[in-house]
């Protein structure tokens, strides 16, 4: 797994400090939920986006690596990744992420094999 996975890219437009809870996400292909809760973490950096009725109210843990811009102005968040692949990712698990590094690493790997 490719450690630039947890980590925001420089061209995403990412501004440090700027909370990104409550921004619409939208994969390549639609909108797919809201932002839940975010980290800036180095190394570690994501968000969680609650997908709502979607998915019936899934919730996925996506690494800063797949977002692809932030718009500000209009509080969305873009990811480089489709509905479905963000659909068949692993589902977050509020558990595991804080202190699991297999975790990260599972889910890393699943948008790593994806491409970047």
């Amino acid at each position: 797994m490719s450690d630039s996975m947890w980590g925001y890219q420089a061209e995403s437009g990412h501004q440090a400090g700027t909370d990104l809870t409550g921004f619409k996400v939208e994969a390549s292909d639609g909108s797919i939920g809201k932002v839940d809760k975010h980290s800036e973490d180095v190394g570690a950096a994501y968000i969680v986006v609650d997908t709502g009725v979607w998915i019936f109210g899934k919730q996925v843990l996506l690494p800063a690596g797949v977002i692809s811009a932030i718009d500000i102005a209009e509080r969305t968040v873009h990811v480089g990744r489709t509905k479905n692949e963000i659909k068949n990712a692993p589902e977050f698990d509020k558990d595991k992420h804080v202190g699991d590094p297999g975790y990260h690493e599972q889910v890393g790997g699943y948008y790593g094999d994806l491409g970047a």
